[in-house]
């Protein structure tokens, strides 16, 4: 599979880490990860969507080899200019749409603004209501707030993640290691994303700048899919119903035994389901 990578300036000039995959002639989709995520979390579907697909993911600011944000500017309406920075620098003119969690809050918002460049928009476990108000809120907030700056050895790293993420694979647990964690100078790893930054924007936001999701919502005019983890403590059932309700045209499906990583817990279902909506329909 073919695969390349690039940096890609965003409108106040940090340095965006963008990673391609399959042939620049294929249809693109756009995939955008969550609030800890990192573009190699999409390798999977990546390669299950060839050849039928150019796939574009980047490390949003402040994670991965992407820059950090002096300015803790992580909101909603900055990563939605960044998307729009990428597109722009990569000629991409209309794309598909495909976003998990914190990158699927942003994906909807792109697509309602930017109607005229969105085909199709996949929602992978998120909502209006669930980074407010669900089970998985609080505990992405607990785990923010209680996450260690430093590891000692590389094994206490894997004990760490185990615990964080019991239900994903040893291999899946393993690319995120590698893909969050450096070499700290002084010895041991240290976070390879800007866990104060981020931490600091999501446990105390400016409250002039959180969205109200249910607004872009309604505003959809692309064909959507929702896809919830039947297990997820995130986006729970009676939001997706909310969210059919403010816009019929949004489709959803529900994946058995998958949490709110669906991508990781369920892979060859949700490779499934993303191929059949993404390839199937051109």
């Amino acid at each position: 599979m073919e695969r390349r990578e690039q940096t890609v300036l965003t409108r106040d000039g940090l340095r965006l880490h963008v990673t391609q995959w399959g042939a620049e002639t294929a249809p693109p989709v756009v995939m955008l990860h969550g609030i800890r995520g990192y573009a190699e979390t999409f390798a999977g579907i990546a390669a299950a969507l060839q050849p039928d697909c150019r796939v574009v993911a980047f490390d949003q600011r402040g994670r991965g080899r992407s820059d950090w944000d002096p300015q803790h500017n992580y909101y909603t309406d900055t990563y939605v200019d960044d998307v729009d920075s990428v597109a722009d620098a990569l000629g991409l003119g209309r794309f598909d749409l495909l976003g998990h969690s914190m990158g699927g809050i942003n994906a909807i918002v792109y697509a309602a603004r930017y109607p005229s460049r969105v085909n199709r928009l996949l929602i992978e476990d998120a909502g209006p209501g669930a980074f407010e108000a669900s089970p998985g809120a609080v505990r992405i907030c607990r785990e923010l707030t209680n996450t260690p700056a430093h590891f000692a050895s590389w094994e206490e790293a894997r004990v760490f993640m185990r615990g964080l993420r019991p239900s994903v694979s040893e291999d899946a647990r393993e690319q995120r290691l590698n893909s969050m964690l450096r070499a700290d100078s002084g010895g041991g790893f240290t976070w390879q994303y800007d866990h104060v930054g981020i931490a600091a924007t999501r446990l105390n936001p400016d409250p002039q700048r959180v969205v109200d999701l249910r607004l872009y919502v309604a505003q959809l005019t692309c064909d959507t899919l929702v896809v919830r983890g039947g297990a997820s403590d995130y986006l729970q059932a009676q939001m997706v119903n909310e969210m059919q309700r403010l816009n019929p045209r949004i489709r959803s499906v529900v994946v058995p035994g998958a949490g709110h990583y669906i991508h990781d817990d369920q892979p060859a279902l949700f490779h499934k389901l993303a191929r059949a909506f993404l390839t199937l329909t051109r």
